[in-house]
C-alpha cells in the first residue's frame, strides 16, 4: 500500500472507531525490528491507532510482560520493561501485563530463556468483550489467535484486520486472510512513515 491507499483505507474505517477493539501484542511487534530494519514506536503506534479506535480506552489494549529479572522474589521492575509500560499508559493504551518467566537454559550465555506469552489473555479478552466491538485490529503476525478470530467471525460476525511485518507473519495468518477469516492482512512495512520512531532522526 502507498500513502494514498493507506489514507483511503483509514478513512474507510472512520465511522467504526467507537466499535473497534485494537489488540497490540507488543512482544511480537518488538521482534519486527529484525525484519523491518527499524523500530515501531509506541507513541507512533498510539497515533495510528487513533484512526482505528477512539473513545473507550479499554478497547485499545496493549499486552507486554513485566520483567523483574531472574530472581523470583524481586520486586524491582527492569528499566526497559517499566519504560515500555509507562509509554503505553501515557499514549492511552489499556495495559495488560504479567511477570516475565525466566527458564533455565544452559545453551544461552546468560543461562536463561525469557518467556511471556499473552495468547490466552488476548483470546479470553476478545471473547469476553465481544459485545463492546464489531471489528478487531490485531498487531501480531503470530498465528496462535486465528482460532479465536475464526470463532468470533462465525459465531458473532466480527471482522478482523491483522498487522504484521512481511517476513514475520505466520502461515496460519496468510491462510486465514485467503479464507476470509481476516478481512485484510496489513504490513507494517507499508506504514513506516507513520510507525518508524527514528524516521526523523539524523536528518
Amino acid at each position: 500500500m502507498n500513502s494514498q491507499e493507506i489514507t483511503t483505507f483509514l478513512e474507510s474505517l472512520a465511522k467504526k472507531k467507537e466499535r473497534t477493539i485494537v489488540v497490540v501484542d507488543f512482544g511480537n511487534v518488538d521482534k519486527w525490528e529484525k525484519d523491518l530494519g527499524w523500530r515501531v514506536g509506541i507513541q507512533e503506534l498510539g497515533r495510528l491507532i487513533k484512526h482505528f479506535a477512539q473513545g473507550n480506552k479499554a478497547l485499545r489494549r496493549f499486552y507486554y510482560g513485566s520483567d523483574y529479572g531472574p530472581k523470583e522474589r524481586s520486586t524491582t521492575l527492569s528499566l526497559w520493561s517499566a519504560g515500555i509500560l509507562n509509554r503505553a499508559d501515557m499514549n492511552r493504551f489499556e495495559t495488560i501485563t504479567k511477570p516475565v518467566k525466566y527458564i533455565h537454559d544452559l545453551f544461552r550465555t546468560d543461562g536463561y530463556e525469557k518467556k511471556c506469552d499473552f495468547d490466552v489473555e488476548m483470546a479470553v479478552d476478545l471473547i469476553r468483550m465481544r459485545d463492546e466491538y464489531d471489528q478487531i485490529v490485531l498487531f501480531s503476525g503470530d498465528g496462535d489467535l486465528i482460532y479465536a478470530l475464526r470463532y468470533l467471525k462465525d459465531a458473532f460476525k466480527k471482522t478482523s484486520y491483522v498487522f504484521g511485518a512481511r517476513d514475520h507473519v505466520g502461515r496460519e495468518v496468510v491462510d486465514a486472510s485467503k479464507d476470509g477469516v481476516i478481512q485484510r492482512l496489513l504490513y507494517a512495512d507499508d506504514f513506516e512513515y507513520r510507525l518508524n520512531m527514528d524516521r526523523f532522526r539524523g536528518r
